[in-house]
Parts: structure tokens; sequence; C-alpha cells
């Protein structure tokens, strides 16, 4: 599927209606160059499923932030969103808790190349690439070895 978002109130507005059809466990990777909008597709998944108040730093240098969902407590699921642009060696993805997320949690990942053997087949991949007059998302259920 290919979704054309014109500017950021759009990327905000699909990502919130995206957010509704997340159920933990999930996982989101969040593919596209720098500036192109992973953070802010995250933020509004965050913020739509844990509130629109929610503050939402990007987990850049501290690798990952969790918020626990009003929609899930009951099942003590959480939102997990790693940034592993700085992470340089796949052991490192076990110490800061990747697999855990992955198996529990609605888990979002920025940069998630190095992650890719991580990654459950079921993995809901956003590839996010600029064109004149917009941003196009592809959205693809599917591993990357695919």
């Amino acid at each position: 599927m290919e979704i054309i978002l014109k500017n950021i109130d759009e990327t905000r507005a699909w990502a919130g209606e995206f957010a509704k059809t997340l159920h933990a466990p999930c996982v989101v990777a969040l593919h596209g160059d720098l500036g192109m909008g992973k953070s802010e597709i995250a933020r509004a998944i965050i913020q739509t499923l844990c509130g629109a108040d929610t503050v939402v730093p990007s987990p850049t240098f501290t690798l990952v932030q969790t918020y626990e969902g009003k929609w899930q407590m009951a099942n003590g699921k959480c939102i997990s969103h790693f940034d592993l642009y700085r992470i340089t060696d796949v052991s490192e993805l076990e110490e800061i808790g990747l697999s855990h997320a992955i198996a529990n949690d609605i888990t979002l990942i920025e940069w998630p190349e190095i992650a890719t053997n991580f990654l459950p087949a079921n993995t809901i991949h956003i590839f996010i690439t600029e064109f004149e007059g917009g941003r196009k998302l592809r959205v693809a259920l599917a591993s990357l070895a695919e």
C-alpha cells in the first residue's frame, strides 16, 4: 500500500488512524533518511494511544522510551519506542530490551536495519521517501528478507 502525505498534519492524522489498528504484541519498523518523519509518525502513534498530552521525546540518546497505554494497562502492555541509529553491534539489542519488547509490546523501531534478524515475519514496515510535493509512505507487512 502506498500513501501520499503532503504535510506534517496529514502525516500525523494518518499515523493517528494507523495507531488505532495496532494491538500488542506487534512491531512497526520505520525506514527512511534523516528528517523524513519517522519520529513524527512514532509520536502521533504514541499520543493517539496514550493521550494527546503525552510528552514524546526522541529516543536518539536514550535508545528506548516506554509508555503505558491507557488502552491496555489492564494487560500490562506498553509501547516501546526504539531508535537504533547509534547501535553499532547487534549484541546491544538484547541489552536495551528489544527482544522483550517485540514479544510483549507495541514496538516502534526507527532505523531498524541493524535489527533485521530480530524482527518477526509479521513486522509492519513503513518506508518513507520524499518527492516533490510531499512524502510517500509504502506500508508493507513482510519480512525484509522477502
